[in-house]
């Protein structure tokens, strides 16, 4: 197949694209930086600047977009949400644009979101039914999945991929816990009964590639594996597989005055299950966090 695929130098981009170079679909890569781009795939794959350079005549059976400025790298200041926003919503809004230009449609968009589009639902078991709660994170995964299901007139299959917490070597939430559970200084969040919904990287490349093979798939799916953890449970679970101790909490009120309103996102809580995938029989290769830890851990 021909796949474009924007946001592919990242956490989860980066990994999908060596997949599917392995698989020996033809690959191209939107980035603001196609230099780094050439870097880091060399001639295996296409880069592009800007989507722009998409041409009417250009043929992609399959779009995967994952492109947006970290969420985590910077305080939520009113200019940060706005840059946040933009470099999702705006961008697949100009992508939807591009297809509406395309001679031939794809045949498929994979599209992010988050589970941070329920809001912060305390112990409430959520599935894709489920009512969201509304807050920065829900409005901006709600506008980012609206501007992609724009391309459903022009008869594009349309899935979305609500993510949760991603485990896997070299970078994400894990990369920025490390260090300070390796000292033996990691402890619990807060209270430590907020919801930890996550997903091994891997688990969530054979999502993808799930999508792209199953024509009846469409609409929203938490990609999440099926047994979330409390943050309590998860940094037991991540201080045992380091062998080290976690007796040291970080309270609530200094979270806040730390993070300011992006403090959300690690004291918030929800409990996400994949019920989508379930009930059409996927099969998570890592559904157990232990198992999932020391597979990211063991290249580190």
């Amino acid at each position: 197949m021909n796949i474009l695929i924007t946001g592919g130098t990242g956490f989860i981009g980066s990994a999908l694209v060596k997949s599917l170079i392995d698989l020996d679909h033809a690959v191209t890569v939107l980035s603001r930086s196609p230099d780094t781009v050439a870097k880091i795939y060399g001639s295996r794959i296409h880069a592009l600047g800007s989507l722009t350079q998409l041409k009417a005549e250009d043929r992609y059976q399959v779009i995967i977009n994952l492109a947006g400025a970290p969420i985590v790298d910077a305080r939520w200041s009113e200019a940060r949400k706005q840059l946040i926003r933009a470099s999702r919503i705006d961008l697949t809004e100009h992508l939807v644009a591009c297809i509406a230009r395309m001679d031939v449609k794809p045949e498929l968009l994979i599209s992010g979101s988050a589970i941070g589009y329920y809001g912060d639902q305390g112990d409430t078991v959520l599935t894709e039914q489920s009512t969201p709660y509304e807050d920065f994170s829900q409005q901006l995964c709600a506008d980012w999945e609206a501007a992609a299901k724009q391309a459903e007139p022009f008869g594009v299959r349309v899935c979305l991929i609500r993510t949760g917490l991603v485990i896997g070597n070299g970078g994400g939430f894990l990369q920025r816990m490390l260090p300070t559970f390796r000292l033996g200084l990691g402890g619990r969040l807060g209270d430590g009964r907020q919801w930890m919904s996550w997903i091994h990287r891997q688990d969530w490349i054979n999502i993808a590639l799930t999508m792209m093979a199953d024509a009846t798939m469409r609409g929203a799916y938490n990609a999440t594996a099926p047994n979330p953890v409390t943050n309590a449970e998860f940094t037991r679970i991540l201080a045992q597989c380091l062998k080290r101790p976690a007796l040291l909490p970080v309270p609530a009120c200094a979270l806040k005055i730390m993070l300011g309103e992006m403090s959300q996102l690690v004291l918030g809580s929800q409990r996400v299950v994949p019920e989508r995938l379930l009930t059409q029989g996927f099969t998570f290769q890592y559904d157990d966090l232990a198992a999932a830890l020391n597979e990211a851990l063991s290249h580190q």
